[in-house]
């Protein structure tokens, strides 16, 4: 599951937060209670702990340990249920002086559902989980390709992921002999065909059902990769995902580098586009079904943040920042 503009900003604000504070010892707690997950067994737990935090001999770790653990209880007890994805919550004494108390409970409900549970007293609040969240579920496929080899890979937020490497059948370069020279150049020819035809299967397999793919982009030397994309290999369903065709000088790992380093200004026009699509529709709405659109509304929406460096970007924020599109009319 993908998150939302909104959901990533709000969580990662949220993780920003958290992320500077230290205990000086092990005293700030980290609760992550999975979804379904009764909450009574948590609270139960964290009382328990408390029990067994009233052993630490140091009379400061223990009282923060423990306050900590009774404001989390607290604040747990608000709940009727666990939240639908789980619920995160962190306590502590997060006072900037030795001797002080500022005491201060945290939680949230995560954007996807958790499945792990987590009690832990800790120097920093476990955040590690949440902050996998972040981690950009949106791919795109890659491919770099000539008549020789073709390497298929995964592009997740900056990272290639490999899938398949493949090698062809076609000859190199060396003298035919007592064949003719017709004859040569057809062995090559279908060895060429055979080597787009396995290419383009393994494109489909590994990209035409991939949830979350935002596009291929297909490199190589030559013009190889034209041959495998304008030619017949490649079914209609997949060849509508490639959002680029780019030169590149190598192939294998390194063509996959290359790429990626090509393909920077595609992969930024893609969020731009993206967020045009939004304010355009938004705007064409405005002007042609004026009770479709509103000023400010967020209750029960779908949140989109958009960037100010289009010209459609700074439209919306000529008009007041704020923008809907309406489910229904609204008549007034």
């Amino acid at each position: 599951m993908s998150l939302t503009e909104a959901q990533r900003f709000h969580l990662k604000k949220f993780i920003k937060e958290l992320e500077n504070f230290r205990g000086r010892h092990t005293e700030l707690v980290s609760v992550y209670i999975p979804q379904d997950y009764d909450l009574n067994k948590i609270i139960n737990h964290l009382a328990q702990e408390q029990g067994t935090a009233s052993n630490i001999k140091s009379s400061a770790t223990r009282k923060n340990v423990t306050d900590a653990l009774e404001r989390m209880i607290q604040h747990l007890k608000l709940f009727k249920r666990t939240p639908p994805n789980g619920l995160v919550v962190f306590s502590g004494n997060v006072a900037e002086r030795e001797g002080q108390q500022d005491f201060k409970v945290w939680s949230i409900e995560p954007p996807v559902p958790l499945k792990t549970r987590i009690y832990r007293c800790d120097k920093e609040f476990v955040l590690d989980i949440l902050r996998d969240m972040l981690e950009a579920k949106e791919v795109y496929g890659l491919v770099v390709m000539d008549r020789r080899d073709a390497n298929i890979a995964l592009l997740k937020g900056k990272t290639i992921i490999p899938i398949v490497k493949t090698h062809s059948e076609v000859p190199g370069k060396f003298k035919a002999g007592g064949q003719s020279a017709q004859r040569f150049h057809r062995l090559i020819e279908g060895a060429a065909k055979e080597h787009y035809k396995k290419v383009a299967d393994y494109i489909k397999e590994a990209f035409l059902n991939l949830e979350g793919l935002k596009g291929i982009i297909v490199g190589g030397p030559g013009p190889t990769k034209y041959d495998l994309v304008e030619g017949n290999f490649i079914t209609n369903e997949v060849k509508k995902k490639i959002i680029a065709i780019k030169d590149l000088s190598y192939t294998g790992e390194f063509g996959l580098e290359e790429l990626l380093e090509k393909s920077q200004d595609v992969l930024a026009q893609e969020d731009v586009t993206e967020e045009k699509k939004i304010v355009n529709r938004f705007l064409e709405m405005l002007a042609t079904k004026r009770n479709m659109v509103a000023y400010g509304e967020a209750v029960g929406s779908e949140i989109r943040i958009i960037s100010t460096q289009t010209r459609e970007g700074a439209q919306l924020r000529d008009l007041g920042k704020f923008a809907a599109i309406l489910r229904y009319e609204v008549h007034g």
